[in-house]
């Protein structure tokens, strides 16, 4: 489960001139922690090898993907003889169109770097790239098509586009599944040596705790200007990550750790002229440089490198809250929550008696909430309650299990027999979809507060109101009830200005595999 907030309290900032310097006593070091031992599988030469193997599969796999579904196009449009006599239909000789089309769509996953090492196995990249890759090739072949007059059979394209698009993603999915099979068992992970003080190792570790499918590890940290003894440690949740060096030890510090990354976030105190040293020094290494910013939670398509005056800066694009996005999101939330509807009616029929047989009262319970710009509307949901279940929370106050201003129970003696298995399965959530219709909610968005919550938020977590709540969200794919506040706060905010519709189908995807684990449902 995800993790809560960093706790940043005594620890010292280390800088060039004038500030407090770290020692051991100071970052945490004790003779009695484990250290942390470098994962020796994740050394240079094996990163590479797993990593080359991995993109070599890749292609194996997008070939025979791309070579069926450009077969069964050809197969169910024109029959299989005709494929084997490569006679020609109508003008056009389809056989050789169909080997031409697998060709160019394998070359053009490559220019579009789809197997690239910078984006496989994590994010939301790999995906996008695949996506934009066909559809560009699609849309080049309709242009080629209209220019010179080609009478193309347009079922002999729409089935190759969507049975080899899926089939691309789908087996992406599964190897990314495979890796992170592999990194639960410490293996195919990336050894990061980080160029920074305390505060900046125990950030990265735990971010990188809570994507451990992205792979990444700090095993070691060198700390600028710092004068204490090489060996001490700094206390990470309970692990003790080695300090092996200041600034200037980045080479020493690689071979005792075994990292393959070097991240720098000491930017300020290395300077200018200290990061293009580190450059020059890791040139003859296999080993890759990053540099934090300080920019957190800003999705890559809101970032833009751009070099002026020589200085490569990167740009960070606004949030983008209203005009043809909104628009298209609320077309999406529509068309899904109808369909869904639908496609529930007889389930809710169920439910409805069930609620009715095991206890009195009504058969839905609507919930105030504040919605978009603090907007109270009525969430329905299924009564998984007892009716009078509002006036007993101040008595259960002493017992609340929740972070924050958040309200949770895990034994709530409120809850009918019903409810108990409606609200492990989130089933007492699917009437939110009558919301999403009547434009209170959305499909995907931050999670619905109580007004007596929102009456309690500071200015930065009222940019929750920015959109509108959601029927599922981040917060619902991460852990929903175990979070804690400052990480169910941090979720929201990264997704209310970084969402996009690939993000929302994404998140729709791992809601279904969150629901039926009943992660944090309670």
């Amino acid at each position: 489960m995800s993790r809560g907030g960093d706790n940043n309290e005594g620890e010292p900032v280390v800088t060039a001139v004038g500030e407090k310097r770290q020692s051991a006593s100071e970052i945490g070091a004790s003779s009695t922690k484990p250290t942390l031992v470098p994962n020796r599988s994740s050394s240079n030469a094996t990163r590479w090898e797993w990593q080359s193997k991995y993109v070599r599969s890749l292609f194996w796999t997008d070939a025979l993907v791309v070579v069926l579904s450009v077969l069964l196009a050809h197969v169910v449009r024109f029959g299989q003889e005709n494929l084997l006599t490569m006679e020609p239909v109508s003008t056009l000789n389809y056989t050789l169109i169909s080997v031409g089309l697998a060709v160019a769509w394998l070359v053009n996953l490559r220019v579009f770097r789809t197997r690239s090492r910078r984006v496989i196995g994590a994010g939301y990249d790999e995906y996008q790239r695949i996506v934009s890759s066909t559809f560009r090739l699609f849309g080049f072949i309709a242009i080629v098509a209209l220019v010179f007059r080609l009478e193309l059979a347009r079922g002999y394209l729409a089935i190759a586009l969507p049975v080899g698009l899926a089939g691309l993603l789908i087996t992406r999915w599964m190897w990314r599944k495979a890796v992170a099979r592999k990194r639960r068992r410490g293996e195919f992970t990336t050894s990061v040596l980080v160029v920074g003080g305390a505060r900046a190792v125990r950030h990265l570790s735990r971010t990188f705790d809570r994507q451990f499918t992205d792979g990444y590890q700090v095993v070691g940290v060198c700390v600028p200007a710092y004068s204490g003894v090489v060996g001490d440690e700094i206390d990470v949740d309970g692990r003790a990550v080695p300090i092996l060096g200041d600034e200037h030890s980045v080479l020493e510090a690689l071979a005792a750790s075994g990292a393959d990354t070097v991240a720098v976030t000491a930017t300020e105190t290395l300077g200018h002229d200290g990061i293009k040293d580190l450059v020059w020094k890791l040139e003859p290494h296999d080993t890759d440089l990053v540099v934090a910013t300080g920019v957190v939670d800003v999705s890559s398509p809101r970032l833009e490198m751009r070099p002026v005056a020589g200085l490569p800066l990167i740009h960070v694009e606004k949030p983008s809250y209203h005009g043809a996005k909104r628009s298209g999101k609320r077309l999406f939330d529509l068309a899904f929550s109808v369909a869904a509807l639908l496609v529930l009616a007889p389930i809710f029929a169920v439910v409805a008696l069930a609620i009715k047989l095991d206890s009195k009262g009504p058969v839905f319970y609507r919930s105030e909430r504040i919605g978009l710009d603090s907007n109270p509307f009525g969430m329905i949901k299924f009564r998984s309650m007892v009716t009078d279940a509002d006036r007993l929370v101040e008595t259960l106050l002493t017992q609340n299990e929740g972070a924050g201003l958040l309200f949770k129970m895990r034994e709530d003696p409120r809850v009918t027999r019903i409810g108990r298995v409606l609200r492990r399965f989130s089933i007492d959530e699917l009437p939110q979809f009558i919301n999403v219709v009547r434009g209170e909610m959305s499909v995907v968005g931050p999670r619905p507060p109580l007004r007596r919550e929102v009456e309690n938020y500071d200015g930065r977590v009222k940019r929750r109101l920015l959109v509108r709540p959601g029927v599922t969200g981040l917060w619902q794919v991460s852990g929903r009830s175990d979070l804690s506040w400052d990480e169910s706060v941090r979720l929201d905010l990264s997704y209310v200005e970084n969402w996009s519709m690939i993000s929302d189908v994404l998140i729709i995807g791992k809601t279904v595999k969150a629901v039926l684990a009943s992660d944090g449902a309670y």
